[in-house]
C-alpha cells in the first residue's frame, strides 16, 4: 500500500470544514472540475453519512465509493476503488480526513491509500503522481474558501509527505 499524507491549517472551525468535504451537492461552491474530479453523483437518498454511497469518474476511470467512517467534526473516510478504463485493472483507493480544532483553525490532514494492482504497476509513478497532484489541488482549494483570511499558498514541502516513497538521497551521501 501507498500512503499519500497531506497537511493544511485552516482558518475555520471543524464543523465548517467538514461540513465543506462532506458536501458532495455543494462541492462545485468550492472545488473545480479537473481532468481526475468531474463531481459527485450520490447513489444513496438523504444526507451524507456513514454508508452513503457515491460514484466519480474522470477520463481514467470511475470511483465507486462509499464513506466508511463519518464523526462529525473529526473524522471521515472514504473507501472508492477506481476502476479503469479500459479494464485495466483497480486501485483501491481510501481517501481519510482528520479534521483536529486549534485556536482560530483547524488542522486538516487527507491521507490517500493506494492499492495498485500488478496489472498497472508499470504506471504506478504517473498513478501516484496524479493522485499526488489532486490532493494538492483539492487541499489549496478547501484552504481558499474555508479560510477566512483569504486564499494562501501551501508550503510543499511543509504539507506534504509521501509515506513509502522517502526523498530520494542525493549521490555520494549517507
Amino acid at each position: 500500500m501507498i500512503e499519500l499524507r497531506f497537511d493544511a491549517d485552516v482558518r475555520a472551525p471543524a464543523e465548517q470544514v467538514f461540513d465543506l468535504i462532506t458536501d458532495f451537492g455543494g462541492q462545485d461552491r468550492w472545488l473545480a472540475k479537473s481532468s481526475s474530479f468531474r463531481g459527485t453523483t450520490l447513489l444513496s437518498s438523504g444526507p451524507v453519512g456513514l454508508g452513503t454511497r457515491y460514484r466519480e469518474s474522470d477520463s481514467f476511470g470511475v470511483r465507486n465509493g462509499t464513506v466508511t467512517e463519518f464523526e462529525r467534526p473529526a473524522t471521515v473516510t472514504f473507501h472508492q476503488p477506481m476502476t479503469i478504463r479500459p479494464h485495466a485493472g483497480t486501485i483501491d483507493v481510501t481517501v481519510r480526513y482528520t479534521l483536529t480544532p486549534a485556536a482560530g483553525s483547524t488542522h486538516v490532514t487527507r491521507v490517500v491509500t493506494l492499492g495498485i494492482p500488478w496489472s498497472l504497476k508499470l504506471a504506478q509513478p504517473f498513478l501516484i503522481g496524479a493522485f499526488r497532484k489532486e490532493s494538492r489541488r483539492v487541499m489549496l482549494a478547501l484552504e481558499a474558501h474555508a479560510d477566512l483570511a483569504g486564499p494562501r499558498r501551501l508550503s510543499p514541502a511543509r504539507h506534504h509527505r509521501d509515506v513509502r516513497f522517502p526523498p530520494a538521497r542525493s549521490p555520494g551521501r549517507t
